[in-house]
């Protein structure tokens, strides 16, 4: 059912990481930012990718931090959610990591791009031994956060690997984007393979435009781990959109760029993303669902001006900020 819910198309935020003053593990609040996506909406949750820094399986965090998440969806949602979870690293790393997130229940594996000195034809190995484990979501990463560059061939010889149910695309480049797909569209089973966009950028452009044939399903964003009701609200007029509802379309039209205003701000694209999971922090801290901005990293933090920026965009976008939602039930997430 869950991945059925993958393949139809939903809403999937890339899941932060909740850490105390001393960068230790905050339960409590690691498990209301999950309580916040089920209760804003959200169709699944993506956890132990880039969002929930990459870092944690240095710290010894991948397994709490992908237990926490399974625990709270498995246990209160109520309805099919789908479990995404993080993979990276060399071919048995990633094995590791799929089969840790087999047993914890999780339905897929977002596998990760980058692994040093491996070239395309390893990359297919790599996803095909992890695919024996989990279905595999691939993931098109942008070059800011080390991703490589994937050519056309490669992503149709991937889309052709059978465990493969999904691709986000998130190369932050529209040429990149529609070579991706192009791939993807030409292989013998594309038309199995869901499209999730990743351009934090260009979230709308990418949900209700067509790329060779091919339409993206929904999205798995980091910039969907904040205001989330309101992100899954847009999903809801994308869709009206899609089935002909001019008035959606015309409103869509209109705040598509400041969707991308808002993400810049988040993503702190000023300062080439330094400060983007800090940015993503910096808005659960002011709704009250996270104590700090703190990351695993001590160099990683808001950038100057990042927080007047924040500021800016949701009061001149305040239909894309849900605090009266949260405000409303912060209080029974931290429970």
């Amino acid at each position: 059912m869950s991945l059925e819910l993958l393949r139809d198309g939903t809403v999937i935020p890339a899941h932060p990481l909740a850490l105390t003053a001393d960068r230790r593990l905050d339960e409590r609040r690691q498990r209301a930012l999950t309580r916040y996506y089920l209760a804003a909406g959200a169709g699944g949750v993506a956890v132990g990718v880039h969002t929930t820094q990459f870092a944690i399986r240095q710290a010894g965090l991948l397994e709490p931090v992908l237990a926490l998440a399974a625990e709270v969806v498995d246990g209160e949602a109520g309805r099919p959610v789908v479990k995404v979870a993080g993979a990276c690293g060399d071919t048995a790393q990633a094995v590791a990591e799929a089969e840790l997130a087999a047993r914890l229940g999780y339905h897929a594996v977002l596998l990760s791009p980058v692994v040093p000195g491996a070239d395309e034809v390893a990359l297919l190995a790599r996803a095909k031994a992890v695919g024996e484990v989990l279905p595999v979501v691939g993931f098109y990463l942008q070059p800011a956060i080390g991703g490589p560059r994937l050519s056309t061939a490669f992503w149709r010889a991937f889309a052709d690997l059978p465990s493969v149910v999904a691709v986000k695309l998130a190369p932050f480049d529209r040429y990149r984007t529609l070579e991706a797909v192009r791939g993807i569209a030409a292989a013998d089973r594309g038309d199995q393979v869901a499209l999730y966009t990743g351009n934090d950028d260009h979230i709308v452009g990418d949900l209700l435009g067509e790329f060779a044939g091919r339409r993206f399903v929904g999205g798995l964003l980091g910039q969907w781990a904040v205001w989330t009701r309101a992100a899954v609200e847009l999903f809801g007029q994308v869709r009206a959109a899609r089935a002909g509802d001019p008035a959606a379309l015309a409103l869509l039209t209109d705040r598509a760029a400041a969707v991308t205003d808002a993400n810049a701000a988040v993503f702190d694209a000023a300062h080439d993303f330094h400060g983007c999971i800090a940015g993503v922090h910096e808005v659960l801290r002011r709704q009250g669902l996270l104590d700090g901005v703190w990351c695993l990293d001590p160099a990683e933090g808001l950038s100057p001006g990042q927080a007047e920026e924040l500021t800016r965009v949701a009061a001149a976008h305040p239909w894309l900020t849900d605090d009266e939602f949260v405000a409303a039930h912060r209080d029974d997430w931290l429970r």
